[in-house]
């Protein structure tokens, strides 16, 4: 029965594909991380990221699906001012995966058309600047929420996420919490 379910699934899902609007749309950005703690004697301050990749959107009419994957450097400073503490950048690369589910506003077939997203996304490390890599989770989960405008092939989207879990692999060692990124992206939309 089970996989007489997952082969009903499958094929729906793929009837349903091939009928569907297919677009890719390749990005580039800019992003500022914030972390939810402060280390003891200082301030965390964003400083200015960024990230390059693409999504495909899959959906018709209204609704649509949006998975991506995104190359992600994430920055952040720990200014030590009024202590003895040195200030510290603290930079974080990695692929960024997100999958949105969104909403068109107005009619779908207009050249300039707004949006509304949220969904999840896992962030794997894969590089530090100014920490030690291993007192850093190497997978991070996240949810976000956002909002987009296409003009004609063009498109711009403003996201936030909220970090799900802490960034540091040992909270006893260091503890930061959790990240908070505004995600601001431009790029084309390919229609196939």
């Amino acid at each position: 029965m089970k996989k007489l379910f997952l082969s009903f699934s499958a094929l729906f899902f793929g009837i349903t594909m091939t009928q569907a609007q297919f677009v890719i749309k390749p990005a580039a950005g800019v992003n500022f991380t914030d972390l939810s703690k402060d280390a003891a004697g200082t301030e965390v301050k964003a400083k200015v990221g960024w990230q390059i990749g693409g999504t495909v959107v899959l959906g018709e009419k209204n609704f649509y699906l949006e998975p991506g994957i995104f190359y992600v450097q994430k920055s952040s400073k720990f200014d030590s001012t009024g202590s003895s503490a040195e200030d510290l950048d603290f930079n974080i690369s990695g692929i960024r995966i997100p999958v949105s589910i969104g909403y068109t506003l107005g009619d779908s077939k207009s050249s300039v058309k707004a949006r509304i997203f949220g969904g999840g996304s896992a962030f794997i490390l894969t590089n530090t600047k100014s920490i030690n890599k291993d007192d850093l989770k190497n997978a991070q989960w996240g949810v976000f929420a956002g909002a987009g405008l296409d003009i004609s092939m063009f498109f711009l989207d403003a996201s936030y996420e909220w970090s799900l879990t802490d960034i540091s692999d040992d909270v006893n060692t260091i503890d930061v919490g959790k990240t908070r990124t505004i995600f601001v992206q431009a790029g084309i939309r390919i229609e196939l």
